[in-house]
């Protein structure tokens, strides 16, 4: 079979999921991800805005007759991919947290030219309208991130200016 003829990518905000290559891309740039972050990454975009169980993770990641602290092995698991992501728990615009049960992959999920839609009873709304209110949602996360950034270098620069007046000042 030639996998350049039938590729199997998934995109999802400015990433793409390469299952072929077992690679993370963003924006076409290689983001470093392990192998089983990548395997719980693959598991929650085929399932998209869909709970995926900790234990449908532990059965998806972990052999049977595997002895891990699977609670920790989860969690380390799905703090690789949010940092991956450039996700936080806290306000997360890919992977939300349900707590004491799993997981939820909240972005939309392209494959080739389809969509992989979530499936819920109370979706009405139109696969590419979807996916362009995601693209400005992170785009507008990603405006935020940068004007904050960017308060922080004012606010520092101030500072600086501020102490080498007082010492300026005191000095003479």
């Amino acid at each position: 079979m030639n996998r350049r003829a039938d590729p199997k990518v998934r995109r999802f905000g400015s990433f793409e999921l390469d299952l072929d290559a077992e690679r993370l891309l963003k924006n076409g740039r290689s983001i470093r991800i392990q192998p089983q972050p990548f395997r719980l990454l693959c598991l929650l975009t085929n399932r998209p805005g869909l709970l995926v169980t900790r234990e449908e993770i532990q059965t998806a990641l972990w052999a049977g007759d595997t002895f891990v602290d699977f609670e920790q092995g989860v969690n380390f698991a799905i703090k690789q991919v949010r940092e991956a992501l450039g996700d936080r728990a806290e306000d997360s615009l890919y992977v939300q947290t349900v707590p004491k049960r799993g997981y939820r992959f909240l972005a939309p999920v392209e494959t080739g030219t389809e969509p992989v839609e979530p499936v819920t009873l109370s979706n009405p709304v139109d696969p590419h309208l979807q996916k362009a209110l995601w693209a400005n949602i992170v785009e507008l996360r990603l405006a935020e991130n940068r004007r904050r950034q960017q308060q922080t270098m004012l606010t520092i620069a101030v500072g600086c200016m501020a102490l080498v007046l007082v010492v300026l000042i005191l000095t003479r």
